[in-house]
């Protein structure tokens, strides 16, 4: 039942579908649908719900016509670990053109050079469901709270973790090195890179350092940049 000029919103599924309260505000009062137009609904975590709109007084409601459950996810399982940067618009764009291209799940590091120390989770989460209704994306990526460089590392597999920086006094390799994974993690790091003590223990854990290319990134350029690359390789 899936079609590109489909009206997509989020809510729940099970047990019943219902359109967020945010939603359904946002089809009367911005968009002014009327009474039995036809839409989707999906919860992000790959169920889809085609029905028609009901109005009950202030509330938006479906007549249910077909459910699909677990959508098949179209692209690849990716991880990023990106620090933050200083104008908080930057890294929105990265969440937004990252789940644009399919990215399952987002965090925010702490680094020893992060200049903004705090940020607003739930509004990139807000975004990363933006994104994926415009996206037609019925999985929508995990954003994880902010989290310190050295307690992220505690939890990952060395095997499938990889570190973009601009050192290149340590060895690198280079994106087409990279062995066929299936749930490949990335660090990028903050604007003016990890630090030297950063990378050595970064690469004492096994983290396989990567090289972007011969032209410094930007830290949002970086991450969209490897989302780019793992949307690439799914096809």
């Amino acid at each position: 039942m899936f079609y590109k000029n489909m009206k997509l919103f989020f809510g729940e599924i099970f047990p019943i579908v219902k359109i967020n309260d945010e939603e359904q505000l946002h089809i009367v009062k911005v968009l002014r649908m009327r009474e039995g137009e036809e839409i989707f609904v999906t919860d992000g975590k790959g169920n889809l719900a085609k029905g028609n709109l009901v109005f009950e007084g202030k509330k938006v409601n479906i007549n249910v016509t077909e459910i699909q459950e677990y959508f098949p996810n179209l692209t690849r399982q990716l991880h990023i670990a990106i620090a933050p940067t200083k104008n908080i618009d930057r890294i929105e764009f990265f969440v937004e053109k990252a789940t644009e291209m399919g990215i399952s799940e987002i965090t925010i590091l702490q680094t020893e050079k992060t200049e903004r120390k705090n940020l607003n989770t739930d509004k990139l989460r807000k975004q990363a469901i933006a994104a994926s209704k415009q996206s037609l994306r019925f999985f929508f990526p995990k954003i994880n709270d902010v989290t310190k460089l050295s307690d992220f590392i505690k939890n990952i597999n060395p095997e499938s973790t990889f570190v973009a920086h601009c050192d290149s006094s340590f060895e690198r390799i280079s994106l087409n090195e990279i062995p066929e994974l299936a749930n490949p993690t990335f660090l990028i790091g903050p604007e003016g890179d990890f630090s030297e003590k950063e990378i050595k223990m970064l690469a004492e854990k096994g983290i396989k350092a990567v090289s972007l290319g011969s032209q410094r990134l930007r830290t949002e350029t970086a991450g969209v940049f490897v989302a780019a690359w793992n949307y690439f390789k799914t096809f």
